[in-house]
């Protein structure tokens, strides 16, 4: 080989080896992260705080979600406000190859936005059509419909058994169990599944909410009323409401150990933390302006929580309740998720 070849060879492969090592894969676990104003996902690296990748969410992204083996993500292109009519569509994205994948078209529900994964099931509220969805992965097809009969069916929380939802605009939770049809055929086989959907009426603009680690209450933030419902689950009715100071109840997260609960305010700079036992507002945190979507991670170690107004995520200690880390992100984010592959 001539030293001219043999050069540009050794150039060839320099580059091409600088381009490899430099390419950031997905690690596992992921924090991923919706900047809603960029359209985007992020991809952080949740030990060196650092974005590996950035991938088209589709237009008004504002939930995400992750299949059970953390290699898709789901996220719900919402559009109630600001456009002739919502958006009807979810976006794919690929997480190991970190690129968007054909989304899937709702057809004619619109304004998805809550999203949960159960049995391998795609769970998605149409806030314009009141109703909850299940999509299959597998057939690519929604199988399930079940309409809630409230304004703004939100948010949404699967399990074998029950589903619950938040209405924001009917001031309730959904709460939906599973039954059989009353009266079926005898001799025809197993009698269909009934759902039965009690509403519970709860504060005025009810959102963000999460279900207890016992699985015995819910909790919802509502926002208009700067208040937390709780929700006996047995019962179906609200046991006890806190008032919270908070300028808008936003999201609302256990810590997986069940012993506080977070609640961002968008309208404030503070993360409200209230004792789960004593049902007392015990601190707040100093995080930073427009509080939105929390995690925490499962091993109860960080929490972390979007503020759209300062476009970062924050990292919070749950053990130390302090502030460990900022993550700049992109314009606005928002929904949070975490990604583990199996």
């Amino acid at each position: 080989m001539t030293t001219v070849k043999a050069g540009v060879v050794f150039l060839f492969l320099s580059v091409f080896g600088a381009a490899m090592a430099g390419a950031a894969e997905t690690p596992s676990p992921a924090l991923l992260v919706l900047d809603k104003t960029d359209n985007s996902l992020v991809i952080v690296d949740p030990v060196g705080l650092k974005s590996v990748g950035r991938v088209p969410a589709g237009e008004d992204p504002h939930e995400v979600v992750v299949s059970d083996d953390g290699k898709i993500a789901y996220i719900s292109n919402y559009g109630a406000y600001g456009r002739p009519a919502p958006l009807r569509s979810i976006s794919v994205v690929d997480l190991i190859a970190q690129r968007a994948l054909p989304p899937i078209d709702l057809g004619a529900l619109g304004a998805p936005h809550g999203l949960a994964m159960s049995g391998g099931k795609l769970y998605f509220t149409a806030e314009a059509n009141k109703v909850i969805g299940s999509y299959d992965p597998v057939t690519r097809k929604i199988d399930w419909l079940l309409g809630t009969g409230q304004d703004r069916t939100h948010m949404v929380a699967v399990s074998n058994e029950r589903m619950v939802t938040t209405n924001v605009n009917s001031a309730t939770a959904s709460i939906i169990e599973r039954g059989e049809t009353p009266n079926a055929p005898a001799g025809r086989g197993p009698a269909p599944v009934d759902w039965h959907v009690t509403n519970v009426p709860v504060g005025r603009g009810a959102e963000g909410f999460d279900i207890s680690p016992d699985g015995k209450t819910a909790w919802v933030a509502n926002a208009q009323d700067r208040t937390v419902s709780i929700i006996d689950i047995a019962s179906k009715k609200v046991t006890q409401t806190l008032t919270v100071s908070a300028g808008g109840a936003n999201r609302l997260k256990f810590t997986p150990d069940g012993k506080l609960v977070f609640i961002s305010d968008p309208r404030g700079s503070d993360l409200v933390v209230i004792d789960a036992a004593t049902r007392q507002e015990t601190r707040k945190i100093a995080v930073g302006q427009g509080g939105g979507g929390i995690l925490m991670v499962p091993d109860g170690s960080r929490a972390f929580v979007a503020l759209g107004q300062e476009n970062v995520v924050v990292v919070v200690d749950l053990r130390s309740l302090t502030v460990t880390g900022r993550i700049q992100t992109g314009r606005n984010p928002d929904g949070l998720a975490w990604a583990v592959r199996k």
